[in-house]
């Protein structure tokens, strides 16, 4: 199976430096480029499976990319960079990047982030109805039910993972290290907010849930009407 490639857009020429080392002996290809005016190029000859995308460039900063880089292509972003106001975050996150890690970082933890984001741009599953919903996992997108009714990419990534496995018990745990990215459990209610978040969204009655049930042993089970 040939390496995922990555794209690595860095002005820090010390960090970037490591950076491929370490990622290109964590088994990617990596090519990285130091100046916003470059990345749109690269991309195109490159086709790289993922961007790891600084904010504070010379050139275009990193938002301005992000977003230029999904009127482009589907290929996912994750913003990398020393600001962590929730500002720059939101900004990130709205101008279309699938993940955002501030600097210093765990390594470790970094690659399991990257290869979260790899697995959600390729869901196994193409489609899932709940009910009136039926959620397009290649592109993100809802069919049926009010147009009000908005879905972060996290949660289309949840959704994924929950319908690869109809029926079966999939644990806190697991859900923080293949959605989130985290390779060991922090102390975080994220997995309860964003289940309760999406029962809210897809359920007729979410105190009595009718797809997304809660299994003793922190864990939660998927029942579905149709999968394609």
């Amino acid at each position: 199976m040939a390496a995922n490639r990555i794209l690595l857009v860095e002005d820090d020429r010390a960090l970037a430096h490591v950076l491929t080392h370490d990622l290109r002996h964590s088994g990617f290809e990596v090519e990285c480029v130091g100046h916003g005016e470059l990345v749109l190029d690269r991309l195109d000859r490159f086709g790289p499976d993922l961007v790891l995308l600084d904010v504070m460039l010379p050139g275009k900063n990193g938002f301005e990319l992000c977003g230029l880089i999904r009127r482009r292509r589907q290929t996912p972003v994750i913003m990398v960079t020393a600001r962590d106001a929730k500002a720059d975050v939101l900004a990130g996150l709205d101008n279309g990047a699938d993940d955002y890690v501030t600097k210093p970082f765990d390594f470790d933890e970094f690659v399991a982030r990257i290869r979260a984001v790899l697995r959600r741009a390729r869901p196994r599953v193409s489609q899932l109805t709940l009910g009136a919903l039926t959620f397009d996992f290649a592109r993100l997108e809802v069919l049926g039910g009010p147009d009000r009714v908005h879905f972060t990419p996290r949660e289309f990534a949840i959704l994924s993972y929950l319908a690869e496995r109809p029926g079966a018990v999939v644990h806190r745990s697991e859900l923080l290290r293949e959605v989130w990215g985290y390779p060991q459990e922090p102390r975080t209610r994220a997995v309860d907010f964003a289940i309760k978040r999406l029962r809210d969204k897809v359920e007729p009655n979410p105190h009595e849930p009718r797809y997304i049930h809660s299994v003793r042993g922190d864990g939660y089970r998927l029942t579905v009407d149709a999968t394609l």
